[in-house]
């Protein structure tokens, strides 16, 4: 028990140094993603070394050193929790309707179409994004087409494809491809019928893994030239999709920096979404960013309908003449520009090892 007690505190150790180094392969990044699993682990190491034998003088000072992991792990985690304060807004009659949307990465081989279909019949958003859309996908949705007659398509075979849908009148749609012609970014210009303008900015860059991509340059690059596409434009903006990132992670909190805009899960949730069917390997990394303007009302996970992913559902509305939320802003220094121009050239530099049609298996 002391020889497995003392192996579990090497292993917290190591993934809690891992990430510290700044370093893009998938070993030194991979960790961040457990960051919820590795406290829930070091508080049950910490009382499992309650209950053996300790044949070692310096047992406290281990007890201590996993008091001292569990505390800076909390510390950022804390943040992500309705604990930390963050102030709550009104609707108010200047503002707009609410609005909804959801974002779903489908998973491409999920081929279980009327159970995403029925999820959206039954919530009824204004808009919706599918990543990894196919053509099979395509044309399963068709379906919903009449209801939702503003679309904008990217089908692709290779994990990337992105479908956008909506109700809401498209004002004009662009694709970006920032680091990889393989590698769809959606930008979506919508006009409201109570006259709000805004716009949905659709994202799904690769992730490091030992079965997909060896680094997170493309990850960071793709997602840092989203980020400083978003800077521009002066409409209200939310950016949503598979990030394949967590909020909390180096690159994240660069990007929240360069676009300048707010992270909805402080001081309301994680909002966990993969995997869907491990409750307790489930990692928050569909994300979702949005201007000052933007206002959240809801943002939570909805059911499975046979993805790995759960899908992510909003209600929102938008609200220009409202500051309150300015001061949730932050911006980059002119230390973190630099880095962030360096990640986009090394991004767009990287040689991504993908395949044009992607098989199951």
């Amino acid at each position: 028990m002391w020889n497995a007690y003392l192996v579990i505190i090497g292993l917290l150790i190591l993934l809690t140094l891992l990430p510290k180094i700044q370093n893009q392969h998938w070993i030194f990044r991979v960790p961040e993603f457990g960051k919820i699993q590795i406290t829930y682990f070091i508080f049950i190491t910490f009382l499992f070394g309650l209950f053996i034998e300790t044949p070692s003088e310096n047992f406290w000072y281990l007890q201590a050193l996993l008091m001292v992991l569990f505390i800076h792990h909390s510390t950022t985690l804390v943040k992500y929790t309705p604990l930390y304060p963050v102030k709550k807004y009104q609707q108010r009659n200047q503002s707009s309707q609410k609005l909804h949307f959801i974002s779903a990465n489908v998973y491409q081989f999920n081929t279980e179409y009327n159970r995403f279909i029925s999820l959206i019949q039954k919530h009824q958003p204004e808009i919706f994004l599918t990543m990894e859309s196919n053509g099979g996908w395509e044309k399963a949705l068709q379906i919903l087409e009449k209801e939702y007659p503003y679309q904008h398509k990217v089908t692709l075979e290779n994990t990337y494809g992105m479908h956008f849908y909506s109700k809401i009148e498209i004002k004009n749609a662009k694709t970006h491809y920032f680091v990889a012609d393989d590698i769809p970014s959606i930008e979506i210009h919508l006009k409201t019928k109570d006259g709000f303008s805004f716009v949905f900015f659709g994202v799904h860059p690769p992730p490091p893994s030992p079965t997909e991509e060896e680094t997170s340059k493309e990850r960071d690059g793709d997602l840092l030239s989203a980020a400083k596409c978003v800077k521009n434009i002066k409409e209200p903006v939310v950016v949503v999709g598979d990030f394949n990132n967590v909020a909390w992670s180096k690159s994240s909190i660069l990007f929240r920096k360069t676009s300048q805009l707010i992270d909805p899960r402080i001081g309301r949730a994680f909002v966990s979404t993969f995997h869907a069917k491990y409750r307790l390997l489930r990692f928050p990394i569909d994300l979702m960013f949005h201007s000052e303007d933007i206002f959240i009302k809801e943002l939570k996970t909805l059911e499975n309908f046979g993805s790995d992913h759960l899908p992510v559902y909003c209600e929102f509305f938008i609200d220009p003449h409202n500051n309150g939320q300015e001061e949730r802003v932050e911006k980059a220094t002119s230390e973190e520009k630099a880095e962030a121009e360096e990640m986009i050239q090394d991004g767009k530099e990287e040689d991504g090892s993908r395949d044009a049609v992607v098989t199951e298996g």
